[in-house]
């Protein structure tokens, strides 16, 4: 991962965690559903964005670097990969 990618992803991911810790202090303190379920979903969108930024940072070294290097063994690993993490990130 690239140097300033894996910066951003945990500056990302750090505000994550707050919101998760907030989610629990929601909860401990009988806050209204409501509001904790679209808490949630906040939290559900922010880490579709760390995955995003992730995916894009790989699909821009890893599965370029294989499209590059002619090795074609490796450019269907990568795009396998690829596929794996999409079909499990719809479900």
């Amino acid at each position: 991962m690239r140097k300033e990618i894996k910066a951003s992803v945990l500056k990302r991911l750090n505000r994550v965690e707050g919101q998760v810790r907030g989610l629990a202090g929601m909860v401990a303190d009988d806050r209204y559903c409501i509001d904790i379920v679209t808490q949630i979903s906040a939290a559900r969108a922010a880490l579709r964005r760390v995955e995003e930024e992730i995916l894009r940072d790989h699909v821009a070294h890893c599965v370029e670097h294989a499209i590059s290097s002619g090795d074609k063994a490796d450019q269907r690993r990568k795009i396998a990969e690829l596929m794996d993490v999409v079909g499990r990130a719809e479900r």
